[in-house]
């Protein structure tokens, strides 16, 4: 079965997996790039890497207007569950077989706070193994680290990785995890949003292709990416 992968902007992504909407680090309302906004956007589960505003964004109003179970690390976790959220905490290292897939945090190095100050634990990366077998790795907000090679020993069908330096990897960075990942295809996040992270995506995928056996897919916000299986 073939998973269709939508980026809505900045860190936001839908996935459909095997008839569940999976959706990622829902910054939408303030999301100056956002493709879809928070009332229309479809949810089953929501998976939050990290406990910054970007990227924990519209998860409780879209939790609460779907239903859609929150997952994250455990502090985040008890963090949506005391708001009254359905929620399941993991951490990193850890995997747990979910309706739509075997979901594994790794590790991501970058901070956690979250909106109100309180300690949002440690960010994390996520693995998703489909139903059908296929490796999906969203990197989350992350600089580039060595064990991506170990990561990559999965054998990743498909990366998401952040190209837009300053607060993430940058493209050389991008590219470097890359080449330890080792995935089939990869499609840039997490530029464009704002000035500061502003990025020539197309020329990061021409340097992708011409020094790995990756396949790099640019997405514009609200563009969809189908991963055959």
């Amino acid at each position: 079965m073939s998973t269709k992968v939508t980026w809505y902007g900045h860190a936001a992504i839908g996935l459909e997996l095997d008839g569940y909407s999976v959706l990622v680090d829902p910054f939408l309302s303030n999301n100056p790039a956002a493709a879809i906004t928070p009332e229309k956007v479809k949810a089953d589960f929501i998976l939050v890497t990290h406990g910054h505003g970007d990227h924990i964004g519209d998860t409780e109003a879209i939790a609460r207007r779907t239903g859609a179970l929150v997952i994250s690390n455990n502090e985040i976790h008890h963090w949506f569950n005391k708001k009254g959220l359905k929620t399941h905490g993991q951490h990193l290292g850890g995997g747990f077989q979910h309706p739509f897939g075997y979901l594994k945090l790794t590790l991501a190095t970058h901070g956690s706070a979250l909106p109100d100050g309180s300690y949002g634990g440690n960010p994390a990366g996520l693995l998703i193994t489909t139903n059908s077998g296929k490796k999906i790795y969203m990197a989350g907000d992350t600089g580039l680290f060595s064990d991506m090679q170990l990561i990559g020993d999965e054998g990743i069908d498909l990366a998401m990785l952040p190209i837009g330096d300053n607060y993430t990897m940058g493209p050389d960075d991008a590219l470097r995890a890359v080449k330890l990942l080792r995935p089939r295809h990869v499609i840039p996040i997490h530029y464009n949003t704002f000035d500061l992270i502003r990025q020539d995506a197309d020329a990061w995928a021409e340097r992708v292709q011409k020094e790995t056996d990756t396949k790099a897919h640019v997405l514009q916000p609200g563009e969809c990416f189908i991963l055959e299986d």
